[in-house]
């Protein structure tokens, strides 16, 4: 036996995870407070829209009906 170590794996460490974030991608790059401004917009329009226009009753009985027209 030889007093080399070539082909033993490495242990695992967090210095290889450090080496792979930090390669830089290609691709588009968005801040991330863009991303939470972004999301918490469409929750806030979401919800407003809901309170301006709310649903008529029997809303669920009038999808299901026109599922059940386009696909029954």
């Amino acid at each position: 036996m030889s007093g080399k170590k070539k082909n033993n794996p490495l242990p695992a460490s967090s210095a290889g995870l450090l080496r792979f974030f930090e390669d830089e991608t290609e691709g588009v790059k968005i801040k991330p407070e863009i991303v939470l401004a972004t999301s918490m917009g469409l929750v806030a329009t979401s919800i407003a829209i809901n309170l301006l226009f709310p649903a008529p009753p029997n809303t669920a009985a009038t999808v299901t009906a026109v599922i059940g027209l386009l696909f029954g």
